[in-house]
């Protein structure tokens, strides 16, 4: 398979397989290849690599910074095996063995590796077939029910670890948590000449033994989940040791079993599957045709594949639990900075309500309904998708604001909640300029594309007290800001016209001392409030947008 290489040769080094199919990198924890970037330079989702029958693509997903291969910038491109690919400030290597020179015996020399390699095997030419090391009739020469190629000891050993090796290759995706179940019965039938099986796991809740897959031996056999003996299921979950009954229905201490004596069970074998330090399930087998079915190497050969299936069961869980988390950190991370993410992640209590003075931002797209009319609806998701990304992504985040909604073409942000610092409001009115710049900017590259965008907001800020909590039922719930305070900023941004930033009263004397230039504008009527707001046009034009990226110590890769 081919992988990328981070940092090659030095002590950060980082290989990243790349799987068939789409491969996604960027810093956004959803992403296949996840990125740390210190200094910012890689988008959320940044960039994409495909493999597929025909080669290795890397397409640009509309990055702030860009994506080069061998330091040209690209859209998209086919990858070569030794191609630097650079995402944002981070350098990858394509590794691409199956472009690579003749891989034979023959001394080689691996670019930039400092290896000299005699030999190379790739581990997926170096497996065996299962079926070659099993016996195709039922039972075998030993006695045993294992259908285990060889008659001396030596080489039904070396079979037995061949078969169980394979069974952890077959075993080791954890993709697929609901299946793995009904896999093992399968291998195990193949391996083992059992009558029927069944794999039980312990339910969290209740504690007890709940049947997730069976199997018979015999296709014609009626399907009954009630088959298996349940005195010798609980003895074994209970006790951890892997058991043969060599004749249940004789055997005294399942002698009050009625599913032994009612399905005439010859012979069982149970084994605990057991990853760790506990038990989470059982492996039972049975046959109702022999007493005395089953040997010592059948059992020893039973507890070690309940052992692989033991760890492959808790490994998927563990897979299925990480890409639970996964999902939660990508929900936190659309709507909080990085800093609040984590401040949530030392385990910071959303559900309790607060009062906390916030200052809000409204920004909205000026004349958005008649600009779009005209669009097919994908057309404007797509547009809304590339404003949004620079306006949240570049912008809010990065100044210290945490998003609380779209509302359409509209977003709503605040600074202050759930996380106050002394800077909140300064930071706001600073992210209100920068996105005003950021707008101009992006105007002028949808000019040079040739794409017919042209578009300006209006934006409104206002400071004062909310009530900030989680708001919604117990299965959908969102953290918002509830007060006069976030009416008034959306009222003032309603006022502001495109390519405005409206402030009020409270705003501005908050951000008083750091002297912007500001207009002051007669007293404004607004819906809602009875007396007049005193309002302030912030004059963005006039801020050097450089000099006050420096003072905030926030870099936007989109900005002049």
């Amino acid at each position: 398979m081919p992988y990328i290489i981070q940092s090659q040769g030095t002590p950060h080094e980082r290989i990243c397989d790349l799987r068939h199919g789409v491969n996604t990198i960027g810093r956004g924890l959803d992403n296949s290849i996840v990125v740390e970037d210190d200094a910012r330079s890689l988008s959320r989702h940044h960039a994409e690599i495909q493999v597929t029958d025909k080669g290795l693509y890397v397409t640009d997903l509309n990055s702030s910074n860009g994506t080069f291969v061998n330091q040209v910038k690209i859209i998209q491109q086919k990858l070569n095996h030794g191609d630097l690919v650079q995402f944002g400030s981070v350098v990858f290597r394509l590794v691409d063995e199956s472009q690579s020179a003749d891989d034979s015996a023959s001394q080689k020399v691996v670019p930039n590796s400092g290896l000299s390699i005699l030999m190379r095997v790739s581990p997926e030419k170096s497996r065996v077939n299962m079926q070659d090391l099993l016996k195709q009739q039922k039972l075998t020469t030993s006695g045993s029910v294992l259908m285990i190629q060889g008659t001396d000891e030596v080489q039904r050993t070396s079979a037995k670890l061949r078969v169980l090796l394979e069974v952890s290759q077959e075993l080791a995706s954890p993709e697929a948590y609901s299946a793995l179940p009904e896999k093992i019965l399968e291998l195990l039938l193949k391996i083992m000449s059992v009558d029927r099986a069944v794999l039980l796991l312990v339910d969290e809740k209740t504690g007890l033994l709940e049947p997730k897959a069976y199997r018979f031996s015999n296709p014609n056999a009626t399907a009954d989940l009630d088959f298996y003996s349940r005195k010798i299921t609980n003895f074994v979950f209970h006790q951890g040791d892997a058991i043969i009954s060599d004749d249940a229905s004789l055997d005294r201490r399942f002698d009050s079993s009625q599913s032994i004596i009612q399905q005439s069970i010859q012979a069982a074998m149970c084994a605990p599957l057991r990853p760790r330090d506990r038990t989470i399930g059982v492996l039972y087998v049975d046959n109702l045709s022999r007493g005395h079915a089953y040997n010592k190497e059948d059992l020893e050969f039973l507890s070690s594949l309940a052992n692989q299936a033991a760890i492959a069961i808790e490994n998927a869980n563990l897979y299925r639990n990480m890409q639970s988390e996964v999902i939660r950190r990508t929900k936190l991370e659309r709507f909080f900075p990085a800093a609040v993410s984590q401040k949530i992640e030392e385990g910071w209590d959303l559900n309790r309500i607060i009062e906390t003075e916030v200052t809000a931002l409204f920004s909205d797209i000026s004349g958005f309904t008649e600009m779009t009319a005209p669009m097919q609806p994908r057309k404007v998701l797509e547009f809304l998708n590339e404003y949004f990304k620079v306006m949240v992504e570049d912008i809010v985040f990065p100044f210290g604001g945490t998003l609380e909604k779209y509302i359409a073409d509209a977003l709503l942000a605040v600074w202050g909640s759930p996380y106050q610092k002394d800077d909140d409001a300064i930071m706001a009115v600073n992210a209100a300029i920068a996105m005003q710049w950021a707008m101009k900017e992006l105007n002028e590259q949808w000019t040079e594309q040739g794409r017919d965008l042209q578009i300006q907001i209006h934006i409104g800020l206002n400071t004062g007290m909310v009530a900030a909590g989680n708001i919604g039922s117990e299965n959908l719930i969102q953290y918002t800001n509830i007060g006069n305070t976030m009416n008034v900023a959306s009222r003032i941004c309603t006022a502001a016209k495109a390519g405005e930033v409206f402030i009020s009263e409270s705003t501005r004397t908050h951000i008083a001392i750091h002297n912007l230039p500001l207009e002051k504008l007669d007293l404004i009527k607004v819906k809602g409030k009875e007396e007049p707001l005193q309002l302030y046009r912030v004059l963005w034009e006039n801020v050097d947008i450089k000099e006050m990226l420096s003072k905030t110590k926030t870099s936007f890769s989109s900005l002049p």
